[in-house]
């Protein structure tokens, strides 16, 4: 056979292994059965709870960030 046989013939092999192994991929994930969406909470506390923190955060860094300029000047 010539070489534009060969390339085809590996090609199309190659593509057929990747077909196969993305189906296995899939039914992979498929067993493990359907997603559940997190409960609105605790969505809603996550939020809160990292908005909070960065308040305090914020809040907390200005003070010492003014005393710093009191005291060098």
């Amino acid at each position: 056979m010539n070489r534009g046989k060969w390339l085809a013939i590996v090609t199309g092999a190659i593509s057929i292994l990747l077909a196969v192994g993305y189906l296995l991929l899939v039914q992979l994930l498929d067993f493990r059965g359907e997603m559940q969406p997190a409960p609105i909470s605790q969505k809603g506390a996550t939020t809160i709870t990292l908005a909070n923190s960065l308040n305090a955060h914020a809040s907390s860094a200005q003070p010492r960030r003014a005393a710093r300029l009191s005291h060098n000047g």
